[in-house]
């Protein structure tokens, strides 16, 4: 239940949906002659719309989550690698049978390097359909293809293809791993998305050490106004809101203990 009420709510509040559905409201209200209930509504989403795109706010929120975690030094020894899914696209892979990369492909490109850097760890690739509405493949599926291409072998690879949020990541990743103490199990993902899910996996009994790639900012962000073309910072601004609210919900519902967790617990 917690799976569709979480994609049905960020459905509507995600920036460029909420614009949509607010325009939509403004006309609805127009033509019953409530002018300024229109009026609010068409202000509303041009403001979102306007700092969305425009401006530098979208980075400027996500820039604390991705500083969360600085990336440690490099264990010497290195006995599997997990990474979250989210660096495919999956609708295209699936009809095309072949290893498209998205904006978080980087994660992916990562765990070639690591897996080519440590021969003997164990690769995790958990991620299955987390889409609601569009048809597609898994990461776990995909994976494969990419990292054979890369001279990853198979008999390395464990796939977690059930998973469809960070949550179920970490439960079903600890269940097929079963880590045992001693070891080390590095945990790659994208940077502004490490803190939930380090938290998740910290929950679930899985010890890992924080490995964050796909960084969107710079680290020195400051409010300005067009900073970034307006599809990007739209973007940026769509996954800042998207993490804090995951954050949120799952500090809400007591699936993590920290509303904002960091390298302290």
């Amino acid at each position: 239940m917690f799976f569709y009420l979480s994609k049905v709510f960020w459905f509507f509040v995600q920036p460029l949906n909420l614009a949509i559905f607010l325009l939509l409201a403004g006309l609805l209200a127009a033509l019953i002659g409530r002018r300024r209930l229109a009026a609010t509504g068409s202000v509303f989403a041009f403001l979102i719309l306007a700092l969305s795109a425009w401006t530098s706010l979208g980075a400027m929120m996500l820039n604390p989550l991705e500083e969360r975690f600085p990336k440690p030094l490099l264990p010497r020894k290195v006995d599997g690698i997990v990474v979250l899914g989210g660096g495919f696209e999956g609708a295209i892979n699936l009809a095309r049978g072949g290893y498209e990369l998205n904006s978080g492909g980087d994660r992916m490109v990562e765990a070639a390097i690591l897996a080519r850097r440590f021969p003997e760890a164990k690769v995790v690739i958990s991620g299955g359909t987390g889409e609601l509405f569009i048809d597609g493949e898994g990461d776990a599926a995909t994976a494969p293809r990419l990292l054979g291409a890369l001279g990853i072998d198979a008999d390395r690879l464990m796939l977690e293809s059930k998973s469809r949020n960070t949550y179920e990541n970490a439960v079903f990743t600890k269940e097929l791993v079963t880590p045992k103490s001693g070891e080390t199990w590095l945990l790659v993902t994208s940077a502004f998305h490490m803190p939930r899910a380090k938290a998740l996996f910290d929950k679930a009994g899985f010890h890992t050490v924080p490995w964050p790639v796909d960084y969107r900012t710079s680290g020195k962000e400051g409010f300005g106004l067009f900073r970034d073309n307006a599809p990007d910072s739209l973007q940026t601004t769509t996954m800042a809101i998207r993490e804090w609210i995951g954050l949120a919900a799952y500090w809400l519902s007591g699936r993590i203990d920290q509303l904002f967790p960091g390298p302290g617990g």
